[in-house]
């Protein structure tokens, strides 16, 4: 768990967020997909690195990060925003590399 976000008042103390995590691809068998059965509650100010390390994911098989279905990773190479603060009922989504599916010439997520 984090400690509280110094961007949060100061009265705010014992604050939560309620999350779900969902995985796919690669993160599902490399994570624990047990774990993220039940939403989880976070302290506020919880960022989407504190959730990353919670989990125990490979970061060198991160491929997609997804808050509430928006991409917040800019590309294969670069800055991922794991600084990025979640709120209440989030649902964020990792992914490893996504499988190409030559049947519909799309990817699958």
């Amino acid at each position: 768990m984090t400690k509280q976000s110094p961007m949060i008042g100061h009265n705010s103390g014992g604050a939560t967020v309620t999350i779900e995590v969902r995985l796919f691809n690669s993160m599902h068998t490399k994570g624990n997909p047990e774990a993220v059965k039940e939403p989880l509650e976070y302290p506020a100010g919880t960022t989407v690195g504190d959730v990353f390390r919670d989990l125990k994911l490979p970061r060198e098989e991160l491929f997609l990060i997804l808050v509430n279905g928006r991409d917040i990773s800019p590309g294969l190479v670069g800055d991922v925003r794991f600084a990025h603060e979640l709120e209440e009922g989030d649902i964020l989504a990792f992914s490893g590399p996504v499988p190409y599916s030559f049947g519909y010439g799309a990817p699958v997520v």
